[in-house]
């Protein structure tokens, strides 16, 4: 096998967070040692012109970590940790671009981008230079320099991501005029959707680091834990498969080993575990905090939470997701086991970035469906709002600027469920939605 450090770089990945590290590099690291894939990946950190602490850390190995999965197999606890030596370094998307549009002109290797960019990071702004923009350019230096197109697998939390991601990208190709470009695009180049799962809780306890830095002999500051459980779903485009497209023979995660599916429709999956495990995660996570917990292990373990999680999981998700029964009470109750993991150190409020975008993605669509069916608003979702309502006026918030301000501002509570650029709607035209929320606020936030 060719040593990873003589490779040229075939995966270019946006954003340098915990997730990827434990989920797509972890899978590039497998693919490595088991199938032969002499992966090598370009880190951007998307965000921010001056590189991140951890960034600076992943420069200063040589792009070398750790991984520890922990948690219960078998119910037998288990801990492997694993070094991950598929990373070139982290380069940053605003003060370092020149370089990054290089490499897109200069390295034939260059196949795959992965990204994960929060729920908010795939969207079309006119002029402005977010995520879809920066695709879009690296696109142009691509086709103008002659060289093939690209895979792209991005791992943010919104439905069809690929197909939304493409949509944007070429709205501002359209924008700059280029129907040679856009036309390549749609020749060369594949957005696949997918769905990503896999609990990261980041980085150890003090206790864990030390004993982790006895075991290695020194201290990885980048380390990252998760649970062994993972999962990846992705939806390759007919038109792509039409032309012959094979994903597996150029990116081998099944003959890795890894756990991932191959579908035409991920919908079913996406379903499943958008309402059930982020959902849970998300109606959960804020209310916790504001009660004074730190871990969703210690709120799963506390009677109270325990009983919110299932009233939330099995009566209120439960009747809103279209498969069988059985599927439905299986993966309800693995969730709530991964949630109680001791292993995790899965901070709240780690979990608690960009609610906003978040409870929109992953917990309106329940609150719709079970109104629908049973022409009242769920009493537990109800309660997520008046929790992210008081989380946000209470200043703990990490958001976009725009957003924080807004809050800051101390909008009333119709104010906010009104906002249709937070939610894409009114939700107070969701029957005694508005009522619910407010009884929420006045008994557990006033």
């Amino acid at each position: 096998m060719m040593n990873v450090s003589e490779q040229d770089v075939n995966v270019l990945q946006f954003g340098e967070g915990n997730f990827l590290r434990c989920f797509i590099d972890w899978m590039i690291q497998r693919m490595n040692d088991r199938a032969g894939f002499n992966g090598r990946v370009q880190i951007v950190q998307p965000i921010g012109e001056e590189l991140t602490v951890p960034s600076k850390c992943l420069n200063a190995s040589g792009g070398r970590y750790h991984t520890c999965l922990r948690g219960v197999k078998d119910g037998k606890p288990v801990e492997e940790l694993e070094e991950i030596r598929v990373v070139k370094g982290v380069l940053s998307a605003l003060g370092e671009w020149p370089a990054i549009e290089s490499l897109a002109r200069t390295t034939p290797s260059l196949r795959f981008i992965v990204s994960n960019t929060t729920e908010a990071g795939i969207e079309y702004k006119k002029d402005e230079d977010t995520f879809p923009r920066k695709v879009a350019l690296l696109l142009k230096a691509r086709h103008e320099a002659g060289l093939g197109g690209f895979v792209f697998l991005p791992c943010e939390l919104i439905e069809h991501n690929g197909d939304n991601l493409k949509r944007c990208v070429l709205n501002y190709v359209a924008d700059w005029g280029k129907p040679e470009l856009a036309a390549w695009i749609e020749e060369e180049c594949v957005f696949c959707s997918t769905l990503v799962d896999r609990i990261v809780a980041g980085r150890p306890d003090e206790e864990s680091a030390a004993r982790y830095a006895a075991q290695l002999g020194r201290r990885d500051e980048v380390l990252v834990c998760g649970e062994p459980f993972h999962f990846f779903v992705i939806e390759i485009p007919a038109s792509a498969t039409a032309k012959g497209f094979n994903l597996e023979s150029e990116f081998p995660l099944q003959r890795a080993g890894v756990n991932v599916v191959y579908t035409a429709d991920m919908t079913p999956y996406r379903t499943r575990k958008v309402r059930f495990l982020n959902g849970a995660h998300t109606a959960t996570v804020l209310a916790g905090h504001l009660s004074g917990f730190t871990f969703v292990d210690q709120l799963v373990a506390d009677p109270s939470y325990n009983a919110f999680f299932r009233q939330i999981l099995f009566e209120e998700i439960f009747p809103t997701v279209p498969l069988p029964d059985a599927e439905k009470r299986a993966y309800a109750e693995s969730v709530l086991e991964r949630f109680a993991n001791p292993f995790a150190h899965h901070r709240l409020l780690s979990i608690s970035l960009n609610s906003v975008s978040k409870w929109k993605v992953r917990i309106l669509p329940t609150v719709l469906d079970y109104t629908r069916i049973f022409g009242r608003c769920p009493r537990g979702l109800s309660r997520s709002m008046a929790s992210l309502i008081a989380f946000y006026r209470s200043g703990a918030g990490n958001d976009s600027p725009d957003i924080l301000a807004y809050f800051k501002a101390d909008p009333e509570t119709g104010e906010i469920l009104r906002n249709k650029a937070f939610w894409g709607m009114d939700l107070t035209e969701i029957p005694g939605f508005k009522e619910e929320v407010n009884d929420e606020l006045a008994k557990r936030y006033a």
